[in-house]
Protein backbone atom coordinates (compact mmCIF):
# COMPACT_ATOMS: atom_id res chain seq x y z
CA UNK A 1 0.00 0.00 0.00
CA UNK A 2 2.90 2.37 0.78
CA UNK A 3 4.13 2.35 -2.84
CA UNK A 4 0.64 3.06 -4.15
CA UNK A 5 0.17 5.93 -1.69
CA UNK A 6 3.52 7.37 -2.75
CA UNK A 7 2.38 7.15 -6.36
CA UNK A 8 -0.85 8.98 -5.49
CA UNK A 9 1.11 11.69 -3.66
CA UNK A 10 3.41 12.08 -6.66
CA UNK A 11 0.41 12.46 -8.98
CA UNK A 12 -1.09 15.07 -6.68
CA UNK A 13 2.18 17.01 -6.50
CA UNK A 14 2.31 17.12 -10.31
CA UNK A 15 -1.35 18.12 -10.66
CA UNK A 16 -2.27 14.79 -12.23
CA UNK A 17 -5.17 13.96 -9.92
CA UNK A 18 -7.96 15.91 -8.27
CA UNK A 19 -8.38 16.11 -4.50
CA UNK A 20 -11.69 14.18 -4.69
CA UNK A 21 -10.08 11.38 -6.71
CA UNK A 22 -7.16 11.28 -4.29
CA UNK A 23 -9.50 10.80 -1.32
CA UNK A 24 -11.50 8.14 -3.16
CA UNK A 25 -8.49 6.12 -4.19
CA UNK A 26 -6.90 6.49 -0.75
CA UNK A 27 -10.10 5.09 0.81
CA UNK A 28 -10.03 2.19 -1.63
CA UNK A 29 -6.52 1.40 -0.38
CA UNK A 30 -7.84 1.17 3.18
CA UNK A 31 -6.76 4.61 4.45
CA UNK A 32 -9.05 5.74 7.28
CA UNK A 33 -11.46 8.65 6.85
CA UNK A 34 -9.53 10.58 9.49
CA UNK A 35 -6.08 10.06 7.92
CA UNK A 36 -6.98 10.56 4.25
CA UNK A 37 -7.54 14.37 4.47
CA UNK A 38 -4.20 14.75 6.26
CA UNK A 39 -2.40 12.86 3.52
CA UNK A 40 -4.27 14.88 0.91
CA UNK A 41 -3.23 18.12 2.54
CA UNK A 42 0.43 17.12 2.45
CA UNK A 43 0.24 15.87 -1.12
CA UNK A 44 -1.56 18.89 -2.56
CA UNK A 45 0.55 21.32 -0.57
CA UNK A 46 3.28 20.66 -3.14
CA UNK A 47 1.10 21.80 -6.05
CA UNK A 48 1.58 25.52 -6.69
CA UNK A 49 -1.63 27.51 -6.37
CA UNK A 50 -2.11 31.00 -7.76
CA UNK A 51 -3.93 33.71 -5.83
CA UNK A 52 -4.34 35.29 -2.42
CA UNK A 53 -1.94 37.27 -0.30
CA UNK A 54 1.08 35.90 1.57
CA UNK A 55 2.25 37.83 4.60
CA UNK A 56 5.52 37.55 6.46
CA UNK A 57 6.36 39.06 9.83
CA UNK A 58 10.04 39.95 9.75
CA UNK A 59 12.62 41.35 12.09
CA UNK A 60 15.12 43.79 10.64
CA UNK A 61 13.13 46.79 9.43
CA UNK A 62 13.82 50.44 10.26
CA UNK A 63 12.23 53.79 9.52
CA UNK A 64 15.45 54.76 7.72
CA UNK A 65 15.22 51.93 5.15
CA UNK A 66 15.38 52.79 1.47
CA UNK A 67 14.38 51.00 -1.72
CA UNK A 68 17.79 51.78 -3.21
CA UNK A 69 19.35 48.29 -3.49
CA UNK A 70 22.81 49.75 -2.95
CA UNK A 71 21.75 50.49 0.63
CA UNK A 72 20.20 47.07 1.38
CA UNK A 73 21.35 46.25 4.87
CA UNK A 74 19.05 44.29 7.15
CA UNK A 75 16.58 41.45 6.72
CA UNK A 76 13.53 43.40 5.55
CA UNK A 77 15.24 45.16 2.65
CA UNK A 78 17.09 41.93 1.86
CA UNK A 79 13.82 39.96 1.57
CA UNK A 80 11.80 42.68 -0.14
CA UNK A 81 14.37 43.38 -2.86
CA UNK A 82 14.21 39.74 -3.91
CA UNK A 83 10.49 40.14 -4.61
CA UNK A 84 10.53 43.32 -6.68
CA UNK A 85 14.11 43.00 -7.94
CA UNK A 86 15.63 40.70 -10.51
CA UNK A 87 19.28 39.73 -10.67
CA UNK A 88 21.74 38.45 -13.21
CA UNK A 89 21.99 35.18 -11.31
CA UNK A 90 20.92 33.63 -8.03
CA UNK A 91 22.44 31.02 -5.76
CA UNK A 92 20.91 27.55 -5.70
CA UNK A 93 20.47 25.57 -2.48
CA UNK A 94 23.18 23.17 -3.63
CA UNK A 95 25.69 26.02 -3.87
CA UNK A 96 25.58 26.41 -7.63
CA UNK A 97 24.55 29.43 -9.69
CA UNK A 98 21.27 29.74 -11.61
CA UNK A 99 21.15 32.17 -14.52
CA UNK A 100 18.36 34.77 -14.49
CA UNK A 101 18.75 37.96 -16.54
CA UNK A 102 22.14 36.57 -17.55
CA UNK A 103 21.44 33.84 -20.08
CA UNK A 104 25.12 32.92 -20.06
CA UNK A 105 28.29 34.08 -18.29
CA UNK A 106 31.56 33.01 -19.87
CA UNK A 107 35.22 33.70 -19.15
CA UNK A 108 38.44 34.06 -21.09
CA UNK A 109 41.15 31.47 -20.45
CA UNK A 110 42.88 33.74 -17.92
CA UNK A 111 39.59 34.48 -16.07
CA UNK A 112 40.16 38.22 -16.48
CA UNK A 113 37.54 38.93 -19.15
CA UNK A 114 33.94 37.90 -18.55
CA UNK A 115 31.08 38.09 -21.05
CA UNK A 116 27.51 38.37 -19.78
CA UNK A 117 24.86 37.53 -22.38
CA UNK A 118 21.60 39.30 -21.51
CA UNK A 119 18.46 37.20 -21.93
CA UNK A 120 15.89 38.39 -24.49
CA UNK A 121 12.36 39.45 -23.61
CA UNK A 122 12.66 40.40 -19.94
CA UNK A 123 10.54 43.42 -19.05
CA UNK A 124 10.95 46.04 -16.35
CA UNK A 125 7.91 47.04 -14.30
CA UNK A 126 7.71 50.30 -16.26
CA UNK A 127 7.29 48.40 -19.54
CA UNK A 128 10.81 48.89 -20.86
CA UNK A 129 12.88 45.91 -21.99
CA UNK A 130 15.98 44.98 -20.00
CA UNK A 131 19.07 45.68 -22.12
CA UNK A 132 22.81 45.18 -21.87
CA UNK A 133 23.08 48.92 -21.25
CA UNK A 134 20.89 48.59 -18.14
CA UNK A 135 23.06 45.75 -16.83
CA UNK A 136 26.27 47.67 -17.51
CA UNK A 137 24.86 50.80 -15.85
CA UNK A 138 23.86 48.77 -12.77
CA UNK A 139 27.37 47.39 -12.35
CA UNK A 140 28.87 50.84 -12.96
CA UNK A 141 26.71 52.46 -10.28
CA UNK A 142 27.51 49.89 -7.62
CA UNK A 143 31.22 49.91 -8.50
CA UNK A 144 31.38 53.69 -8.11
CA UNK A 145 33.23 54.77 -4.97
CA UNK A 146 30.53 57.40 -4.36
CA UNK A 147 27.65 54.88 -4.39
CA UNK A 148 28.12 53.61 -0.81
CA UNK A 149 26.88 50.29 -2.18
CA UNK A 150 27.20 47.22 0.00
CA UNK A 151 28.50 45.45 -3.14
CA UNK A 152 31.35 47.90 -3.62
CA UNK A 153 33.89 45.63 -1.94
CA UNK A 154 33.29 42.74 -4.35
CA UNK A 155 33.33 44.97 -7.44
CA UNK A 156 36.65 46.75 -6.82
CA UNK A 157 38.44 44.26 -9.04
CA UNK A 158 36.51 45.47 -12.09
CA UNK A 159 38.60 47.45 -14.55
CA UNK A 160 36.12 48.17 -17.36
CA UNK A 161 32.43 47.53 -18.12
CA UNK A 162 31.28 47.76 -21.73
CA UNK A 163 27.88 46.93 -23.27
CA UNK A 164 28.05 45.45 -26.76
CA UNK A 165 24.82 44.43 -28.44
CA UNK A 166 23.19 41.84 -26.18
CA UNK A 167 26.34 41.34 -24.14
CA UNK A 168 28.24 43.10 -21.39
CA UNK A 169 32.02 42.70 -21.41
CA UNK A 170 33.63 43.00 -17.97
CA UNK A 171 37.40 43.09 -17.65
CA UNK A 172 39.07 42.50 -14.29
CA UNK A 173 42.37 43.73 -12.90
CA UNK A 174 43.12 40.29 -11.50
CA UNK A 175 41.82 36.88 -12.52
CA UNK A 176 38.76 35.71 -10.60
CA UNK A 177 37.21 32.32 -11.21
CA UNK A 178 34.40 33.20 -8.77
CA UNK A 179 33.05 36.14 -10.78
CA UNK A 180 29.57 34.62 -11.45
CA UNK A 181 29.05 34.20 -7.69
CA UNK A 182 29.73 37.89 -7.15
CA UNK A 183 26.84 38.75 -9.46
CA UNK A 184 24.42 37.09 -6.99
CA UNK A 185 25.14 39.79 -4.39
CA UNK A 186 21.76 41.01 -3.12
CA UNK A 187 22.60 44.65 -3.77
CA UNK A 188 22.95 44.08 -7.52
CA UNK A 189 19.29 44.44 -8.49
CA UNK A 190 19.15 45.24 -12.21
CA UNK A 191 17.38 48.60 -12.68
CA UNK A 192 16.55 50.83 -15.66
CA UNK A 193 19.77 52.69 -16.49
CA UNK A 194 21.24 50.95 -13.47
CA UNK A 195 19.21 53.08 -11.07
CA UNK A 196 21.33 56.11 -11.92
CA UNK A 197 18.23 58.24 -12.55
CA UNK A 198 16.20 57.23 -9.49
CA UNK A 199 17.68 54.37 -7.43
CA UNK A 200 14.86 54.59 -4.89
CA UNK A 201 12.08 54.06 -7.45
CA UNK A 202 11.73 50.35 -6.68
CA UNK A 203 11.58 49.43 -10.37
CA UNK A 204 13.19 46.26 -11.64
CA UNK A 205 12.00 43.05 -13.33
CA UNK A 206 11.09 40.85 -10.36
CA UNK A 207 7.84 38.90 -9.82
CA UNK A 208 6.20 41.71 -7.83
CA UNK A 209 5.75 45.44 -8.39
CA UNK A 210 6.14 47.65 -5.34
CA UNK A 211 2.70 48.72 -4.12
CA UNK A 212 3.43 49.67 -0.50
CA UNK A 213 6.62 51.12 0.94
CA UNK A 214 6.35 52.27 4.55
CA UNK A 215 9.86 51.88 5.99
CA UNK A 216 9.84 50.41 9.46
CA UNK A 217 6.15 49.46 9.15
CA UNK A 218 5.30 47.38 6.08
CA UNK A 219 6.15 46.74 2.45
CA UNK A 220 3.96 45.17 -0.21
CA UNK A 221 3.93 44.04 -3.78
CA UNK A 222 1.42 43.10 -6.47
CA UNK A 223 2.11 40.32 -8.94
CA UNK A 224 3.81 41.59 -12.08
CA UNK A 225 1.73 40.19 -14.95
CA UNK A 226 4.63 40.19 -17.41
CA UNK A 227 7.20 38.54 -15.17
CA UNK A 228 9.34 36.32 -17.39
CA UNK A 229 9.14 33.30 -15.04
CA UNK A 230 5.56 33.74 -13.89
CA UNK A 231 4.88 30.02 -14.21
CA UNK A 232 7.60 29.18 -11.68
CA UNK A 233 7.31 31.88 -9.03
CA UNK A 234 5.17 34.82 -7.95
CA UNK A 235 2.21 32.59 -7.07
CA UNK A 236 0.32 34.91 -4.71
CA UNK A 237 -1.58 37.88 -6.10
CA UNK A 238 0.04 40.03 -3.41
CA UNK A 239 2.85 39.74 -0.90
CA UNK A 240 3.32 41.79 2.25
CA UNK A 241 6.13 42.17 4.76
CA UNK A 242 5.06 43.40 8.18
CA UNK A 243 7.95 44.75 10.24
CA UNK A 244 7.80 43.06 13.66
CA UNK A 245 11.12 43.50 15.40
CA UNK A 246 9.95 42.01 18.70
CA UNK A 247 10.42 38.23 18.74
CA UNK A 248 7.41 37.53 20.98
CA UNK A 249 5.09 39.67 18.86
CA UNK A 250 6.38 38.02 15.71
CA UNK A 251 5.58 34.54 17.01
CA UNK A 252 2.16 35.70 18.23
CA UNK A 253 1.38 37.07 14.75
CA UNK A 254 2.20 33.68 13.22
CA UNK A 255 0.21 31.76 15.80
CA UNK A 256 -2.73 34.14 15.46
CA UNK A 257 -2.83 33.88 11.67
CA UNK A 258 -1.88 37.50 10.93
CA UNK A 259 1.15 36.23 8.97
CA UNK A 260 2.09 32.87 7.49
CA UNK A 261 5.89 33.17 7.69
CA UNK A 262 8.33 34.63 10.21
CA UNK A 263 12.10 34.86 10.44
CA UNK A 264 14.52 34.88 13.36
CA UNK A 265 12.82 32.42 15.69
CA UNK A 266 14.77 32.54 18.94
CA UNK A 267 16.48 29.20 19.67
CA UNK A 268 15.17 29.24 23.23
CA UNK A 269 11.56 28.93 22.02
CA UNK A 270 12.07 26.45 19.15
CA UNK A 271 10.82 23.48 21.15
CA UNK A 272 7.70 25.46 22.10
CA UNK A 273 7.02 26.46 18.50
CA UNK A 274 7.33 22.85 17.37
CA UNK A 275 4.28 22.04 19.52
CA UNK A 276 2.06 24.66 17.87
CA UNK A 277 -0.47 22.91 15.57
CA UNK A 278 -0.05 23.79 11.91
CA UNK A 279 3.34 25.46 12.41
CA UNK A 280 6.72 24.07 11.41
CA UNK A 281 10.26 25.13 12.27
CA UNK A 282 12.39 25.56 9.15
CA UNK A 283 16.02 25.57 10.27
CA UNK A 284 19.13 25.08 8.19
CA UNK A 285 22.88 25.42 8.73
CA UNK A 286 24.86 27.73 6.49
CA UNK A 287 27.54 30.41 6.50
CA UNK A 288 25.84 32.91 8.82
CA UNK A 289 27.53 34.02 12.03
CA UNK A 290 26.87 36.37 14.93
CA UNK A 291 30.01 38.43 15.64
CA UNK A 292 31.23 40.79 18.34
CA UNK A 293 32.96 43.56 16.33
CA UNK A 294 35.90 45.62 17.61
CA UNK A 295 37.32 48.57 15.63
CA UNK A 296 41.04 47.83 15.23
CA UNK A 297 41.80 51.52 14.65
CA UNK A 298 39.92 52.94 17.65
CA UNK A 299 41.08 53.02 21.27
CA UNK A 300 41.15 50.91 23.31
CA UNK A 301 40.68 48.23 20.62
CA UNK A 302 43.69 49.42 18.64
CA UNK A 303 45.74 47.40 21.14
CA UNK A 304 46.00 43.77 19.98
CA UNK A 305 46.71 42.56 23.52
CA UNK A 306 43.31 43.90 24.58
CA UNK A 307 41.65 42.35 21.53
CA UNK A 308 43.27 39.01 22.35
CA UNK A 309 42.14 39.28 25.99
CA UNK A 310 38.55 39.83 24.85
CA UNK A 311 38.76 36.83 22.49
CA UNK A 312 40.17 34.52 25.15
CA UNK A 313 37.47 35.66 27.60
CA UNK A 314 34.71 34.33 25.30
CA UNK A 315 33.26 31.00 26.48
CA UNK A 316 32.09 29.73 23.10
CA UNK A 317 30.78 26.36 24.25
CA UNK A 318 28.60 27.98 26.91
CA UNK A 319 27.46 30.63 24.42
CA UNK A 320 26.46 27.99 21.86
CA UNK A 321 24.56 25.97 24.47
CA UNK A 322 22.74 28.80 26.24
CA UNK A 323 22.13 31.27 23.40
CA UNK A 324 21.71 29.08 20.32
CA UNK A 325 20.59 25.95 22.23
CA UNK A 326 22.82 23.96 19.94
CA UNK A 327 21.36 25.40 16.71
CA UNK A 328 24.77 26.29 15.33
CA UNK A 329 28.48 25.56 15.69
CA UNK A 330 31.41 27.12 17.54
CA UNK A 331 33.31 29.91 15.78
CA UNK A 332 37.04 30.64 15.74
CA UNK A 333 37.36 34.43 15.24
CA UNK A 334 37.43 34.44 11.45
CA UNK A 335 34.32 34.48 9.20
CA UNK A 336 34.74 31.11 7.46
CA UNK A 337 33.42 27.68 8.43
CA UNK A 338 33.15 24.23 6.89
CA UNK A 339 30.30 25.36 4.62
CA UNK A 340 32.89 27.10 2.42
CA UNK A 341 35.01 25.36 -0.21
CA UNK A 342 38.73 25.29 0.66
CA UNK A 343 38.07 25.60 4.40
CA UNK A 344 41.12 24.65 6.48
CA UNK A 345 40.37 22.15 9.23
CA UNK A 346 43.81 22.32 10.83
CA UNK A 347 43.52 25.76 12.47
CA UNK A 348 43.56 25.38 16.25
CA UNK A 349 40.19 26.08 17.87
CA UNK A 350 40.38 28.97 20.33
CA UNK A 351 39.17 28.01 23.80
CA UNK A 352 37.92 29.96 26.79
CA UNK A 353 40.99 30.66 28.94
CA UNK A 354 40.40 33.22 31.72
CA UNK A 355 44.00 33.01 32.95
CA UNK A 356 45.51 33.81 29.55
CA UNK A 357 42.82 36.44 29.03
CA UNK A 358 43.77 38.09 32.34
CA UNK A 359 47.46 38.05 31.38
CA UNK A 360 46.77 39.61 27.97
CA UNK A 361 44.50 42.19 29.58
CA UNK A 362 47.23 43.14 32.07
CA UNK A 363 49.77 43.36 29.24
CA UNK A 364 47.47 45.73 27.31
CA UNK A 365 47.68 48.29 30.09
CA UNK A 366 43.97 49.03 29.84
CA UNK A 367 42.02 49.85 32.98
CA UNK A 368 38.36 50.52 33.61
CA UNK A 369 35.35 49.09 31.84
CA UNK A 370 34.90 48.18 28.17
CA UNK A 371 31.66 49.42 26.57
CA UNK A 372 29.73 46.87 24.49
CA UNK A 373 26.61 47.82 22.54
CA UNK A 374 23.86 45.33 21.80
CA UNK A 375 20.21 45.21 20.71
CA UNK A 376 17.40 42.73 20.25
CA UNK A 377 17.71 43.19 16.47
CA UNK A 378 21.42 42.33 16.29
CA UNK A 379 20.57 38.63 16.37
CA UNK A 380 18.19 36.35 18.32
CA UNK A 381 19.38 36.36 21.92
CA UNK A 382 21.88 39.20 21.40
CA UNK A 383 21.06 40.92 24.70
CA UNK A 384 21.40 37.64 26.61
CA UNK A 385 24.64 36.93 24.72
CA UNK A 386 26.12 40.25 25.83
CA UNK A 387 25.21 39.52 29.45
CA UNK A 388 26.67 36.00 29.28
CA UNK A 389 29.86 37.43 27.79
CA UNK A 390 29.97 39.99 30.59
CA UNK A 391 29.99 37.09 33.08
CA UNK A 392 32.77 35.17 31.34
CA UNK A 393 34.89 38.33 31.04
CA UNK A 394 34.47 38.93 34.77
CA UNK A 395 36.23 35.60 35.40
CA UNK A 396 39.27 37.13 33.70
CA UNK A 397 39.02 40.39 35.63
CA UNK A 398 37.65 42.29 32.65
CA UNK A 399 34.69 44.57 33.30
CA UNK A 400 32.19 44.82 30.43
CA UNK A 401 29.64 47.64 30.46
CA UNK A 402 26.59 46.83 28.35
CA UNK A 403 24.54 49.45 26.56
CA UNK A 404 21.25 48.17 25.16
CA UNK A 405 20.39 50.14 22.05
CA UNK A 406 16.91 50.53 20.47
CA UNK A 407 16.17 48.41 17.42
CA UNK A 408 15.12 51.29 15.18
CA UNK A 409 18.34 52.92 14.07
CA UNK A 410 20.68 50.16 15.26
CA UNK A 411 21.92 49.37 11.75
CA UNK A 412 22.27 53.00 10.73
CA UNK A 413 23.63 54.49 13.96
CA UNK A 414 25.39 51.70 15.88
CA UNK A 415 26.60 48.94 13.54
CA UNK A 416 29.72 50.02 11.67
CA UNK A 417 29.65 53.30 13.60
CA UNK A 418 30.45 52.32 17.20
CA UNK A 419 33.73 50.58 18.15
CA UNK A 420 32.39 47.50 19.99
CA UNK A 421 29.01 46.06 19.13
CA UNK A 422 27.12 42.88 18.25
CA UNK A 423 26.04 42.17 14.70
CA UNK A 424 25.22 39.42 12.23
CA UNK A 425 26.46 38.35 8.83
CA UNK A 426 24.62 36.01 6.51
CA UNK A 427 27.86 34.83 4.96
CA UNK A 428 28.71 34.84 1.25
CA UNK A 429 29.01 32.01 -1.29
CA UNK A 430 32.82 32.10 -1.51
CA UNK A 431 35.68 33.00 0.79
CA UNK A 432 36.84 35.70 -1.60
CA UNK A 433 33.45 37.37 -1.57
CA UNK A 434 33.17 37.20 2.23
CA UNK A 435 36.58 38.74 2.78
CA UNK A 436 36.09 41.29 -0.02
CA UNK A 437 32.76 42.46 1.36
CA UNK A 438 33.73 42.84 5.00
CA UNK A 439 37.46 42.65 5.66
CA UNK A 440 39.55 44.02 2.81
CA UNK A 441 40.94 47.44 3.79
CA UNK A 442 38.85 49.39 1.28
CA UNK A 443 35.51 47.64 1.93
CA UNK A 444 32.72 50.03 2.88
CA UNK A 445 31.36 47.31 5.19
CA UNK A 446 34.66 46.69 7.00
CA UNK A 447 32.94 46.69 10.39
CA UNK A 448 36.08 45.80 12.37
CA UNK A 449 38.33 48.39 10.66
CA UNK A 450 40.79 45.55 10.02
CA UNK A 451 43.08 47.20 7.48
CA UNK A 452 46.22 45.24 6.74
CA UNK A 453 48.10 45.59 3.42
CA UNK A 454 49.55 42.07 3.73
CA UNK A 455 46.04 40.64 4.21
CA UNK A 456 44.78 42.52 1.14
CA UNK A 457 47.73 41.23 -0.89
CA UNK A 458 46.97 37.64 0.11
CA UNK A 459 43.33 38.10 -0.87
CA UNK A 460 44.23 39.42 -4.33
CA UNK A 461 46.80 36.64 -4.80
CA UNK A 462 44.25 33.96 -3.87
CA UNK A 463 41.69 35.47 -6.23
CA UNK A 464 44.05 35.12 -9.18
CA UNK A 465 45.33 31.68 -8.18
CA UNK A 466 43.64 28.91 -10.19
CA UNK A 467 45.53 26.10 -8.44
CA UNK A 468 43.08 25.09 -5.70
CA UNK A 469 45.69 23.65 -3.34
CA UNK A 470 47.72 26.85 -3.45
CA UNK A 471 44.58 28.91 -3.04
CA UNK A 472 43.56 26.89 0.02
CA UNK A 473 46.98 27.50 1.59
CA UNK A 474 46.59 31.25 1.13
CA UNK A 475 43.12 31.21 2.69
CA UNK A 476 44.59 29.29 5.63
CA UNK A 477 47.17 32.01 6.25
CA UNK A 478 44.53 34.73 5.91
CA UNK A 479 42.33 33.02 8.49
CA UNK A 480 45.20 32.68 10.97
CA UNK A 481 46.17 36.34 10.56
CA UNK A 482 42.60 37.51 11.16
CA UNK A 483 42.10 35.08 14.05
CA UNK A 484 45.19 36.29 15.88
CA UNK A 485 45.26 39.98 15.00
CA UNK A 486 41.82 40.99 13.74
CA UNK A 487 38.95 42.73 15.51
CA UNK A 488 36.46 39.91 15.04
CA UNK A 489 35.14 37.69 17.81
CA UNK A 490 33.03 34.86 16.38
CA UNK A 491 31.50 32.84 19.22
CA UNK A 492 29.34 30.81 16.85
CA UNK A 493 27.95 30.22 13.39
CA UNK A 494 24.17 30.19 13.53
CA UNK A 495 21.47 28.23 11.83
CA UNK A 496 18.78 30.18 10.00
CA UNK A 497 15.56 29.48 11.91
CA UNK A 498 12.30 30.46 10.23
CA UNK A 499 8.78 29.27 11.00
CA UNK A 500 5.94 28.67 8.57
CA UNK A 501 2.22 28.03 8.90
CA UNK A 502 2.42 24.80 6.95
CA UNK A 503 -1.34 24.33 7.11
CA UNK A 504 -1.60 27.50 5.01
CA UNK A 505 1.68 27.70 3.09
CA UNK A 506 3.17 25.31 0.55
CA UNK A 507 6.46 25.27 -1.30
CA UNK A 508 8.89 26.17 1.47
CA UNK A 509 12.34 24.72 0.71
CA UNK A 510 15.26 25.04 3.12
CA UNK A 511 18.15 27.04 1.66
CA UNK A 512 21.56 27.27 3.38
CA UNK A 513 22.34 30.51 1.55
CA UNK A 514 20.09 32.60 3.79
CA UNK A 515 16.93 32.93 5.81
CA UNK A 516 13.48 32.76 4.23
CA UNK A 517 14.76 30.57 1.36
CA UNK A 518 17.59 33.03 0.77
CA UNK A 519 14.99 35.81 0.65
CA UNK A 520 12.84 34.20 -2.06
CA UNK A 521 10.16 32.58 0.13
CA UNK A 522 7.37 35.09 -0.46
CA UNK A 523 7.56 34.59 -4.23
CA UNK A 524 8.33 30.87 -4.22
CA UNK A 525 5.64 29.80 -1.73
CA UNK A 526 1.90 29.66 -2.30
CA UNK A 527 -1.29 29.55 -0.27
CA UNK A 528 -2.74 26.07 0.10
CA UNK A 529 -6.21 26.01 -1.40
Amino acid sequence: MRNELDHLADLAGKGGISRRDFLGRAAALGVSAALAPVLAGKAFAQTPVKGGIIKAGLQGGESTNSLDPALNLSQVTYNFCKQWGEFLVRLKPDGGVENLIAEEIGASDDAKTWTIKVRDGIEFHDGKTVTAEDVAATLERHADEKSKSGALGVLKNIKTIKPSGKEVIVTLRDADADFPYLMADYHLVIQPNGGKDNPNAGISAGPYKVSVNQPGVRHGGERFANYWQGDKTGHADQIEIVVINDATARLAALQGGQVQLINRVEPKVVDLVKRIPGVSIENVSGRGYYPFNMFCDTAPFDNNDLRMALKLAMDRDEMLEKILRGYGSVGNDFPINEAYPLFSTDIEQRKFDPEKAAAAYKKSGHSGSVLLRTSDVAFPGAVDAAQLYQQSCAKAGIKIEIKREPGDGYWSEVWNKQPFSLSYWGGRPTQDQMYSTGYVSTADWNDTRFKRPEFDKMLFTARAELDQAKRKAIYHDMAVLMRDEGGLIVPFFNQFIDAAATNKIGGYVKNPNGEMMDGYALGACWLIA
